[in-house]
């Protein structure tokens, strides 16, 4: 079942009494994904690309009806040390955070953790600049 078909019907009452339980193809990468191996009785995003789809507006309810696809942008740590996901709406700019699963593709999940270090918001060329004066030697 696709996404749109299984947002509609879990929206008439037809669909699984618990979204995430059930297997899907991904609609970014096409690739086949099931619940199991996500470590959790949930699974809210694809484990290879880690892209998800916009349905809920609390979790679970599939009250959304943007259905858009939303991207993973950056990873957090929450307080007690686990891993999160942000996911950003391509179609309406939503942001949200989903927990990541046992079986997330691990350097998908290193390589959205050290992009701000890869492509640092200034020229790395300030660094020295900053540092300098921040230390008194300028």
């Amino acid at each position: 079942m696709d996404w749109e078909k299984r947002r509609k019907s879990s929206k008439t009452g037809h669909g699984p009494s618990r979204p995430g339980e059930e297997s899907f193809v991904c609609r970014v990468c096409g690739r086949s994904v099931t619940p199991a191996g996500a470590g959790s009785e949930h699974r809210n995003h694809c484990p290879y690309c880690l892209a998800s789809l916009h349905l809920d507006v609390t979790p679970g309810d599939r009250a959304a009806d943007c259905g858009g696809v939303m991207e993973p942008i950056a990873v957090w740590v929450r307080r007690d040390g686990e891993w999160a996901l942000i996911h950003r709406c391509k179609v309406c700019g939503t942001l949200r955070s989903n927990r990541i699963a046992a079986d997330d593709d691990p350097m998908k999940l290193l390589s959205l953790a050290v992009r701000p270090v890869a492509s640092p918001p200034f020229p790395l060329e300030q660094l020295e600049e900053m540092t300098g004066q921040r230390d008194g030697s300028e």
